[in-house]
């Protein structure tokens, strides 16, 4: 059994006396004007983030946790230059599993349960067996299917919350089932199990245990390179799994950012790995607007200037109005537009 959070930070109002817990997300030492030492922190959860501070006791309570650890505090809200901030006076780590990880971090609107249900439909429904065996394979490994299901998809760019990297494939899933359909010469398998496939190795590049951040393993090897050692790995489990299937999947995984500059090691040559290319940078981008508009930051109808798009993005939107027809003309019997004709 989790034990109750407490307040949430969009709840803090100035006065309120705060006994909740946090993540803390930075930790430093600061020095007031008078000379005396101070703790600053940033607590964080699913809602927000808190300035807080440590004004007397830093030493005996600062030696008690660290950043990134969840913490339980007791204190004060007050209003410091037009924000709230956390006086605090009693502050402790909290208990190894004692808590639950989506109140202290951003997690998917959309429910796991139902999304991985879907994902699996998706897997049944594939013709190929080898393909299919494949998938089955590597997505009912209780390790990879629970570090899968509450992965975040990136720790900042798109779907950075948990069960992001679900979100983001079930997605691709979806586009790339339209898309199989509408071009000619694709292999609609072999593209969906890239599309599944191509962001595995994130469920070992980062770290979502705490904070955000990249594993040793990411920061050295790389959610492509990792991801085609846990494919071949299964592969090898597989009675008679065509080599030519694996060279072409292993392919669409190691391309899949598309230019060498990106990170890839090789540029997309086959048309389902060009696809995977196009759609996840399509789905990445579209999310990572999509958060910057919910945001509503900037000032008119402009965003802040976006580092990680690199431009900035317009908030004004079109408002439609109604629909003007053309006035019918004399077309001639049975000459009109369909637009004009009666069903």
């Amino acid at each position: 059994m989790k034990g109750q959070k407490g307040q949430f930070v969009k709840d803090i109002t100035e006065g309120a006396r705060v006994e909740s817990s946090f993540l803390v997300s930075r930790k430093e030492t600061g020095l007031s004007k008078a000379g005396k030492p101070y703790l600053t922190m940033v607590l964080t959860d699913r809602t927000g983030e808190l300035d807080a501070r440590i004004w007397d006791d830093i030493t005996a309570l600062g030696a008690g946790f660290a950043k990134d650890d969840i913490v339980f505090v007791k204190g004060a809200a007050i209003s410091y230059q037009g924000r709230i901030q956390l006086n605090i006076v009693d502050i402790k780590r909290a208990k190894e599993g004692g808590f639950s990880l989506q109140d202290f971090l951003p997690s998917s609107a959309k429910d796991p349960g139902a999304m991985m249900a879907e994902f699996d439909g998706m897997i049944a429904g594939v013709k190929d067996a080898h393909i299919r065996g494949l998938l089955e394979s590597i997505f009912s490994d209780k390790e990879i299917r629970e570090l899968f299901t509450l992965a975040p998809a990136a720790k900042t760019m798109h779907h950075p919350y948990l069960g992001g990297l679900l979100e983001h494939t079930l997605s691709l899933c979806v586009l790339g089932k339209f898309v199989a359909a509408h071009y000619g010469g694709v292999n609609s398998d072999l593209l969906l199990a890239g599309l599944m496939l191509h962001d595995i190795g994130k469920i070992y590049e980062l770290s979502y245990s705490k904070a955000f951040d990249y594993t040793d393993r990411g920061r050295l090897i790389g959610h492509i390179s990792i991801g085609v050692e846990l494919v071949g790995s299964k592969i090898k489990g597989l009675k008679d799994f065509p080599e030519d299937l694996s060279m072409l999947l292993k392919h669409i995984l190691l391309s899949h950012h598309g230019l060498l500059e990106f990170g890839s090691p090789k540029r997309p040559k086959t048309i389902e790995a060009l696809l995977v290319y196009y759609l996840d940078d399509l789905d990445a981008k579209t999310n990572s607007i999509q958060a910057v508009m919910e945001k509503r930051g900037g000032e008119g109808n402009w965003t802040e200037y976006q580092r990680i798009l690199e431009r900035y993005i317009y908030k004004g939107a079109y408002a439609a109005g109604e629909p003007q027809m053309e006035e019918k003309k004399d077309w001639g019997a049975g000459k009109e537009p369909e637009l004009f004709r009666k069903g």
